[in-house]
């Protein structure tokens, strides 16, 4: 079963901007903490940003404050990561994660807390 979907990846010179989608599939309908990570090449996973769709609390990483914006639309069940002012060191695999999680657990989760993973979206940025 697939449960999230994302979507949006693509090739930006610095500057640029995208916009990256997560679908959620009703195996994972009842979520309500939405997380975007990242893989830069050769480097670990890191958390960038997350939003409790309850009460649309949300968290960014230093590296993507100020950029970088998650939002969503309950209705298409997606969660959107509107990504402004790209750099090179954004080159990344996106992946968007859900867990069922309290508001204040959801913005302090860890990668370990997420039990519904997408298959990832490449983004690449040139300088």
């Amino acid at each position: 079963q697939v449960h999230l979907v994302e979507s949006g990846g693509g090739s930006v010179q610095t500057g640029g901007s995208l916009r990256l989608d997560c679908a959620r599939s009703r195996y994972a309908r009842g979520t309500n903490c939405v997380a975007w990570f990242r893989q830069p090449p050769g480097k670990e996973r890191e958390g960038i940003a997350v939003l409790h769709t309850g009460v649309s609390n949300t968290r960014y990483a230093d590296s993507v404050k100020g950029r970088f914006t998650i939002s969503q639309d309950s209705a298409k069940n997606t969660v959107y990561l509107q990504m402004n002012s790209l750099k090179p060191e954004d080159t990344a695999m996106y992946y968007c994660a859900a867990a069922s999680l309290w508001a204040g657990n959801c913005l302090r989760a860890s990668e370990a807390n997420f039990n519904y993973w997408g298959q990832g979206t490449h983004v690449t940025v040139s300088s």
